[in-house]
C-alpha cells in the first residue's frame, strides 16, 4: 500500500485464520526512488498533461517498485514464497473523484505477479464505483473487524495525506459509517516542503511554533466539501496548496509557522466535527496512518475532543503505519475466499461486492 502522501510503500506479511488476523509475520517500509516520488507528486497534485507514453512508463515503474518492495519484504523475513497465498496490491492513487465515479491507481500488477510468481489481487475500488459507490474509503470494513467493541462507541481515524474516519457504534444494529473528512497531512506536507525543504513536519514541530490564523481556518472550512453529507470521498488532487491559496490568498503574507498551525487546525477541526456528527457518543478514537507519529496533531485532537480517549492503534495490537497495508491483505484474503469487501453504508454502493481482480502467474517453465 502506498497512500496519498506517496512517501513509499508499506508492506506486511500477515496470517489470517478463519478470516481473523492472527499474526503479523513481517513488515517493511520501502521508499520510492527520489525522482519517481517527485514525479508522482507532480502528476497527482498538479495534474499536468502527460503523454500516453509517460503514463504507461509511470504505471510500469510503479509496478516494478511494488514488485521490488514485495521481494525485499519476503527476503527480509526469510519467508518461503510458496507459503504465501496471495499479494494484495492497492497501487498508488493518482486521482480520485468518487462523486463522479472516477479513480486511478497505478502500479501494473502483472509486473508484481511475474516478479514474485504469486497470485496478485489489485483494482479494489472500481467495482464499488460501478455499483454507484464512492470507491472509498475501503478500510472501514477492516476497521470494523479489528476495532469494534460491544461496550463502547468508537471511531477509527486514518491520518494519511487525506483523513478518513470509521464510526463504530457499540450497538451492532446500527450501521458503520465512514468517509473522508478532508486533508490530514497533504497540505501540511506541501507547506513544510515549500518553507523548510523537508517533506513533512517532523512531529508537528513547525506547526507547534506558530498560532492558527482564525480567518484562514474559517475560509478553508467554508469549502462545501466539509458540509457535504456522507457518503463522500476526496483526494490530494483536490486538497492541494493551490486550493488553500485560492480560498485565502492572504495566507501567503502570514508567518510560515502560523500557516502551518492553521493547516493543522483545519485538519483537527474537520475531523472533530465529523466525529461529533457521525457518532456523538464516541468514547475512544483509535488513530492509525503516518500522521499518528505527529504528536502535536494528536495533542490538538485530544483538546478538540474532550472526554474522548485518543490513542494509536498500537494499543490494539497493530502499529499505525501498518494498518492500511494489512487492510489490503485482508481484502485480498476476502477476495480469495469469495467474501465481500465493501460496506455500502460507507461507500454508498448499491450492494456489497467481492472486490479485486486476480492475476495468477503461469507456472515456471
Amino acid at each position: 500500500m502506498s497512500g496519498t502522501s506517496a512517501d513509499g510503500i508499506d508492506g506486511v506479511i500477515v496470517e489470517f485464520r478463519h478470516g481473523r488476523l492472527v499474526a503479523l509475520v513481517g513488515h517493511l517500509h520501502y521508499k520510492y526512488p527520489d525522482a519517481l516520488r517527485r514525479r508522482l507528486i507532480e502528476v497527482s497534485i498538479e495534474q499536468p498533461a502527460i503523454t500516453l507514453g509517460e503514463f504507461s512508463s509511470l504505471d510500469a515503474r510503479i509496478g516494478d517498485t511494488f514488485a521490488d518492495a514485495t521481494l525485499a519484504l519476503i527476503a527480509a523475513f526469510n519467508v518461503d514464497p510458496a507459503t504465501i497465498d496471495a499479494i494484495g496490491s492497492h497501487g498508488q492513487t493518482m486521482f480520485h473523484d468518487g462523486a463522479r465515479g472516477l479513480t486511478l491507481q497505478m502500479g501494473d500488477p502483472n509486473r508484481i505477479a511475474a516478479a514474485t510468481g504469486i497470485a496478485t489481487i489489485s483494482d479494489f475500488r472500481r467495482l464499488d464505483l460501478a455499483l454507484g459507490g464512492q470507491g472509498a474509503p475501503l478500510v472501514p470494513a477492516f476497521h470494523q473487524a479489528l476495532f469494534s467493541d460491544a461496550e463502547e462507541d468508537r471511531c477509527a481515524l486514518n491520518l494519511g495525506g487525506i483523513a478518513n474516519i470509521t464510526a463504530l457504534p457499540a450497538d451492532g444494529q446500527r450501521q458503520v459509517i465512514g468517509f473522508d473528512t478532508g486533508p490530514a497531512n497533504a497540505l501540511m506536507d506541501e507547506w513544510a516542503l515549500r518553507c523548510t525543504g523537508q517533506p513533512f513536519d517532523d512531529n508537528g514541530a513547525f506547526a507547534a511554533g506558530g498560532s492558527p490564523d482564525e480567518q484562514l481556518v474559517t475560509a478553508l472550512l467554508s469549502d462545501p466539501y466539509f458540509s457535504r453529507p456522507a457518503p463522500k470521498s476526496t483526494g490530494r488532487d483536490y486538497f492541494r496548496l493551490e486550493w488553500a491559496v485560492r480560498r485565502y490568498p492572504a495566507m501567503l503574507t502570514l508567518r510560515p509557522q502560523d500557516v502551518q498551525a492553521s493547516l493543522a487546525q483545519l485538519t483537527v477541526c474537520s475531523i472533530a466535527e465529523s466525529i461529533r456528527s457521525a457518532l456523538p457518543g464516541t468514547a475512544r478514537l483509535i488513530v492509525c496512518g503516518g500522521g499518528a507519529r505527529n504528536q502535536e496533531l494528536l495533542r490538538l485532537l485530544a483538546a478538540a475532543l474532550p472526554g474522548v480517549v485518543v490513542e494509536t492503534s498500537a494499543r490494539h495490537g497493530l502499529a499505525p503505519e501498518f494498518i492500511e497495508a494489512t487492510a489490503f491483505a485482508w481484502l485480498a484474503m476476502r477476495r480469495m475466499t469469495g467474501q465481500t469487501g465493501n460496506l455500502p453504508s460507507v461507500t454508498g454502493a448499491r450492494r456489497a461486492a467481492v472486490l479485486g481482480s486476480v492475476l495468477v502467474p503461469p507456472a515456471p517453465a
